[in-house]
């Protein structure tokens, strides 16, 4: 079983609805077993344009046995069930789900890269992974979390809206 972060987003509709269902459905596949889950933030989009609606993100800690590919075709899966399209680049969503760390593993394949390449730099997955896995060091920079997120001012202005959901 590896350790592995999930990030979830979402900023259409619903959008705690979307996640909490996103979650609940990760969690129903087989040998997927939550570790825990990171409070629920409310962000400005990162890209996009000016009038992108505010995003709610998340990061899961889980467990699994499935292979990376796997577990990349059952999030690729559950966000098409909670209607996700991608009509371009950093449209709004109703559910994003990124593997973000898959254990100490490091992967550049076409259509999957671990650990996500520009997930330290972004205070949205920083903060979250930084609340439930200060200490957790990344691979590719062999840093720990909180060092990462300290190189990121924004990350200390962002507030849990939701601790439990």
């Amino acid at each position: 079983m590896d350790n592995v972060f999930i990030g979830l987003g979402s900023n259409l509709g619903n959008r705690l609805a979307f996640m909490r269902g996103g979650r609940d459905a990760l969690l129903a596949t087989s040998d997927v077993d939550l570790v825990r889950a990171s409070s629920v933030y409310e962000t400005v989009p990162v890209g996009g344009p000016a009038d992108t609606p505010l995003f709610l993100n998340a990061v899961l800690q889980i467990i699994t046995s499935l292979a990376p590919q796997e577990l990349l075709a059952a999030c690729l899966a559950i966000e098409d069930d909670f209607g996700r399209t991608r009509p371009k680049r950093w449209a709004p969503r109703t559910l994003d789900m990124d593997i973000l760390m898959y254990g100490d593993h490091v992967l550049d394949h076409e259509h999957l890269v671990i650990p996500h390449p520009r997930f330290h730099e972004r205070a949205f997955v920083m903060a979250p992974m930084q609340e439930i896995a200060p200490q957790i060091v990344h691979p590719r920079l062999l840093r720990n979390m909180t060092d990462l997120a300290s190189e990121l001012p924004e990350v200390l202005m962002l507030k849990p809206i939701r601790e439990t959901w």
